[in-house]
C-alpha cells in the first residue's frame, strides 16, 4: 500500500437535528464505510456534522478545500425541497465549475427504487482542484449512488466509478479502487499499473 498516494477526504453531514444531538448522525458512518471499502488508498478524513444553515455549509466546504487541501469533499443530506433543505445552494456558492452529471445519474439511481427520486436536488462542482458531491441523507441511498446498481440490465453505473479520472484531471493523487466494490473508469491513456497490494 506504501506506493500507493494519500488522499484527503472531506465529509460533511447536513442535519439539524444530528448536529444538535437529538439523534445520532449516520451520514458520516455511511460514507467513511463505504469510501474505506472502495479506496485502497490511505485516506486521512476530515469530517463535519453541521446544522441546515447555509452560510455554515458553505464556510465548511471552502475550509475543507482551501484551508485542510481535501482533494474530495462528500456532503450527506439537505438535498430535497424542504424550506431547511439548503445543502445544493451552499454548494453551488463555492463552485469554480459545476459537474451536471454526478446529479443527474444520482437521481436516475434513485428512480430505480422510488418516484421521488425526482425531488432530490444534489449538486457537483469543482472548487479549485477539488471534487465536492452532494449525497443522499439515508445510508441505503448512499451506497445505491455510489455504487450503481451492477447487477441490472442493463447495467446501472453508480457515480463513484467517474471520480478517481476526474480528480486525475484535476492534478490531485492516482485514487486505485477495489474493483469488487467499485471499478474506477478511466480511458487507457489515463491508466497506470496496479502496484501490489
Amino acid at each position: 500500500m506504501s506506493e500507493l498516494a494519500p488522499v484527503r477526504i472531506g465529509v460533511v453531514s447536513v442535519s439539524d437535528r444530528a448536529s444538535s444531538g437529538v439523534y445520532e448522525d449516520k451520514g458520516i458512518p455511511a460514507l467513511q464505510a463505504w469510501i474505506g471499502s472502495a479506496v485502497r488508498n490511505p485516506i486521512t478524513w476530515e469530517t463535519v456534522l453541521i446544522p441546515d444553515e447555509q452560510a455554515g455549509i458553505s464556510a465548511a466546504l471552502t475550509a475543507l478545500v482551501d484551508a485542510r487541501h481535501c482533494d474530495l469533499v462528500l456532503t450527506t443530506g439537505g438535498t430535497g425541497p424542504a424550506l431547511r433543505d439548503v445543502t445544493p445552494e451552499a454548494t453551488l456558492a463555492v463552485a469554480t465549475r459545476e459537474m451536471p452529471g454526478f446529479g443527474e445519474q444520482m437521481r436516475q439511481i434513485s428512480l430505480n427504487f422510488v418516484p421521488t427520486a425526482i425531488l432530490s436536488r444534489q449538486v457537483a462542482v469543482i472548487r479549485g482542484r477539488a471534487l465536492i458531491i452532494n449525497l443522499p441523507g439515508q445510508p441505503k441511498a448512499i451506497a445505491e449512488t455510489l455504487a450503481g446498481l451492477p447487477g441490472a440490465q442493463p447495467k446501472v453505473h453508480g457515480i463513484f466509478a467517474a471520480v478517481p479520472y476526474c480528480i486525475d484531471l484535476l492534478g490531485g493523487p492516482y485514487i486505485e479502487t477495489d474493483p469488487a466494490v467499485c471499478a474506477a473508469f478511466r480511458p487507457k491513456s489515463a491508466q497506470r499499473p496496479v502496484p501490489a497490494a
